[in-house]
């Protein structure tokens, strides 16, 4: 299997089962009363539409990701841990894969290398030479790099939210000892590609296509200064068997730490066939 075909074999989550080696393979709980804020431009929506801008003045942050797969009955949960520069757009993540269903396998961790268009991965599928790297461009993927590589890239989950709509307030609660604002609703990624930073457009304009909906649910963490500080989407696929849900899960902190990414030179990326 090359990279190219995965698009055309059933979207991204033909590409993010690669990932994890397997194919087909958490919340908060919020005070009751919550109350919609359904008009444009309202103020509650506006602070959750605007949560990229907070993070590009913020600079840099650590990161971690959770993203579960659930189909039929079998989860699959991959984790990772890094950091990213949003003035950038670029970040660094060591990506965590489960072992294989028969819990014989271990499997290297990913390192992963997210920049505006681009998903470089290391250490990613059977036959990539250990110092090699596997370029995506993530404009052509069904998903936009929003589930792909396991992880959802932490200025794109925030770019999503651009497209926020029929926002609740939950109230206040604690994420990494923080208090933080928690806000409930729905983005429509249509509306965000539109809204998104230029370097971001294309890769949520392909997202709108990829879908089952063009709705995703949200629960997003705010602090005092408009940060994210925790949001958790819920994707949905349809495919040949039914209905895949996908819950990605993007944690920031340490706001300020430096971030230091530096992409693999033409050289070093491999262009040759790729197994699962």
């Amino acid at each position: 299997m090359v990279v190219q075909q995965h698009r055309r074999r059933g979207g991204a989550l033909m590409v993010a089962a690669a990932v994890a080696g397997v194919m087909a393979t958490s919340g908060c709980s919020g005070s009751t009363g919550a109350v919609a804020d359904d008009r444009p431009g309202g103020p509650r929506t506006d602070r959750v539409r605007t949560a990229a801008d907070a993070l590009v003045a913020a600079g840099s942050a650590r990161a971690r990701t959770s993203m579960e797969t659930a189909t039929g009955g079998t989860r699959v949960t991959i984790q990772g841990e890094g950091g990213y520069d949003f003035r950038r757009r670029m970040g660094r993540l060591t990506v965590v894969l489960p072992k294989d269903p028969a819990g014989a396998d271990e499997h290297r961790p990913v390192t992963e290398l997210m920049a505006p268009g681009a998903l470089y991965m290391k250490n990613r599928g059977a036959g990539v030479p250990a110092d090699k790297w596997v370029r995506i461009d993530t404009t052509t993927l069904a998903d936009g790099n929003l589930v792909t590589g396991g992880a959802t890239d932490p200025l794109a989950a925030a770019e999503l939210l651009r497209g926020a709509r029929d926002v609740t307030y939950v109230g206040e609660e604690s994420v990494a000892g923080e208090t933080v604002h928690h806000y409930r609703g729905s983005t429509d990624i249509g509306r965000a590609a539109r809204a998104a930073e230029p370097r971001a457009r294309a890769s949520l304009a392909a997202a709108a296509k990829g879908f089952a909906t063009d709705t995703v649910p949200f629960d997003v963490y705010l602090d005092e200064e408009g940060r994210l500080r925790k949001v958790r989407h819920r994707f949905s696929f349809a495919n040949a068997t039914g209905t895949v849900a996908v819950t990605s899960t993007t944690v920031l902190y340490d706001f300020g730490t430096p971030v230091t990414i530096v992409l693999p030179d033409r050289r070093d990326i491999y262009a040759g066939r790729i197994g699962t």
